[in-house]
């Protein structure tokens, strides 16, 4: 039996577990199936539930719930030798001026640097820091959202990628790429949804390197439904792709629009259950 969490994946069995914990109903399913299919949105409650009941869980979110936050995913590419901005992590704001003080002047990075918070997408908290007012700025915030229990940020080291980015989209076994171009080759964020455009036809040779450096870490982390964001450092000579972050939630435009993810989606799906249900998968 197959069982489906995912509202867009028909199965032998299909439920809904869309704003609720899992409950005794849910793991009786999935100790019964010989494989279960889960939901973009899937809480981690639901993911251990089907890890430790079921051999066969799609997607695999191990390294998602291992590795939470942009925190997580630095000690990520550390780990794995992944390539990626230099970046120093702080768990909280206390250590960060146990290490540079009260008013930081000596930062290990030049200005401008980047400053990210432990969450977000869409570049919604990230930020470039021209200066030390703007460190000052984005501290002050810092401390505000600690009184509302979030912490965490990194400091990375500003790779300027005139305006482009490209997004690798892991989908089971296909990997689709995209450049998302800013007409500003100056701007800092480029995505799509402050007015980049796409373009999947621009610099092959570009995204092929890219696609290499995710297939190595989804080859050595099991990720097989992700968006991942690379830049390039602006070195004419050499192709060197860095990555930047893993997006579990990500915009589908690029990929043609949601009807058109979802038909790679099932169809992943499917020739996944076809692979781990034959026998091959031991």
């Amino acid at each position: 039996m197959i069982v489906s969490f995912h509202p867009m994946f028909e199965a032998d069995k299909n439920i809904i577990c869309a704003g609720r914990e899992p409950d005794t109903d849910d793991l009786a399913a999935v100790k019964a199936a010989e494989a279960v299919v889960l939901p973009q949105g899937c809480r981690q409650s639901l993911y251990e539930m089907a890890r430790d009941n079921c051999r066969h869980v799609f997607p695999d979110y191990e390294t998602r719930f291992n590795y939470p936050g942009k925190i997580g995913q630095m000690r990520l590419f550390q780990k794995n030798g992944t390539a990626h901005p230099h970046a120093e992590t702080y768990p909280s704001l206390d250590v960060f001026r146990q290490q540079y003080g009260e008013t930081p002047k000596n930062i290990a990075f030049e200005l401008p640097c980047v400053f990210k918070f432990d969450w977000g997408g869409e570049g919604e908290t990230v930020y470039l820091i021209h200066s030390q007012e703007d460190l000052k700025s984005v501290l002050q915030k810092a401390a505000e959202f600690e009184r509302s229990g979030q912490k965490g940020f990194l400091l990375q080291e500003y790779v300027p990628a005139q305006g482009k980015t490209l997004r690798v989209v892991v989908i089971g076994q296909s990997l689709i790429s995209y450049w998302r171009i800013q007409e500003d080759t100056d701007a800092f964020v480029s995505s799509v949804s402050r007015g980049a455009r796409i373009d999947a036809e621009m610099k092959p040779e570009r995204q092929n390197a890219a696609k290499d450096l995710v297939k190595s870490l989804c080859n050595k982390t099991g990720i097989n439904l992700a968006g991942f964001d690379v830049i390039f450092a602006p070195d004419k000579e050499q192709i060197n792709p860095l990555m930047l972050e893993i997006n579990y939630f990500f915009g589908r435009r690029g990929l043609g629009g949601s009807d058109a993810y979802y038909e790679i989606l099932k169809r992943e799906i499917q020739a996944w259950l076809e692979h781990v249900l034959s026998g091959r998968d031991k």
